[in-house]
């Protein structure tokens, strides 16, 4: 594990950020919009989400790069701002968290599937590499490989993330099968678990996909399965489309409700995905600190 990591949990619970996609709809981003380019186009709207983690409590926060692979960006024409849009996103945070928090980069899937022939394992390991370089010489603290549908990409992301020499995150949907706890291409926790710690990964978990009532068994779950610190990020509950919008109906204070219950199942790492702002990330971390008191 990496020291980093080690000294983190060493002092309990860590709290990390909320959504991102979310806050920058609620600045302006349009449907269709590359999120990503707002490193560039609106850097101060960026800062923005930052700036209210950071003041909310966060003892880590993420970077505006999900989508900033080669592959997302050739959607937008912007494939060849790659580095560029990257390495812009690690600065925005880190000009914000200064030394109050910790910035870990954010790598998403990058949209084409490896079971239909889109990609292959060599493609996505130099598009991964490439993204996670250039995160890592801009400063980023650690890597968070996240939202990943597929264990099979999460692999090769983690992996190339570990070249870097960062402590590295990797996260799974968990939000198919009878019990919603297998990913959309059919891996099982016990699977994810195995195959992302076989790559050497430093922290291990589960966000998006579903609200965090359902957070806790799957915490349990990977607990049981591995030693390693685990990390959790829930939804704010699941959308729903009201006049065209996409709602989010749990409150931070029904979402706060649930956090005692994945501190139990042994969860180290704590935040919120889509759906939620700073004020779940006020009441995480208000939990957490009575909890540890």
């Amino acid at each position: 594990m990496h020291s980093l990591i080690e000294k983190l949990v060493r002092k309990g619970p860590v709290v990390t950020d909320g959504s991102w996609g979310t806050q920058l709809q609620r600045r302006g981003l349009s449907r269709g919009e590359s999120p990503d380019y707002w490193n560039l186009d609106h850097p101060e709207r960026v800062a923005e989400v930052a700036q209210a983690y950071v003041d909310a409590g966060s003892q880590i926060i993420l970077t505006n790069t999900f989508q900033a692979s080669r592959i997302t960006l050739e959607r937008y024409g912007l494939d060849d701002k790659t580095r560029e849009i990257n390495q812009r996103g690690v600065q925005i945070s880190k000009s914000v968290a200064k030394d109050r928090a910790l910035v870990f980069a954010s790598i998403g899937s990058c949209g084409k599937m490896l079971i239909t022939g889109d990609t292959t394992e060599a493609e996505l390991g130099e598009v991964f590499g490439e993204q996670a370089t250039a995160l890592a010489e801009a400063g980023a603290d650690g890597i968070v490989v996240e939202t990943m549908i597929d264990v099979a990409e999460a692999r090769i992301a983690a992996a190339a993330a570990k070249k870097t020499g960062l402590p590295v995150v990797a996260s799974v949907v968990f939000d198919a099968g009878k019990n919603k706890d297998m990913t959309m291409m059919g891996n099982s926790i016990a699977e994810a678990v195995e195959t992302l710690s076989g790559v050497g990964v430093d922290v291990i978990g589960a966000n998006c996909g579903q609200g965090i009532e359902a957070f806790a068994p799957i915490c349990k779950r990977m607990r049981q399965l591995t030693d390693l610190p685990i990390w959790m990020k829930p939804n704010a509950g699941l959308p729903e489309i009201v006049d065209e919008q996409t709602v989010f109906h749990t409150t931070a204070a029904e979402f706060g409700a649930h956090v005692p219950g994945l501190l139990e199942s042994g969860a180290n790492f704590i935040g919120a995905c889509c759906g939620s702002d700073e004020t779940f990330i006020a009441e995480i971390r208000r939990i957490v600190a009575a909890a540890t008191a």
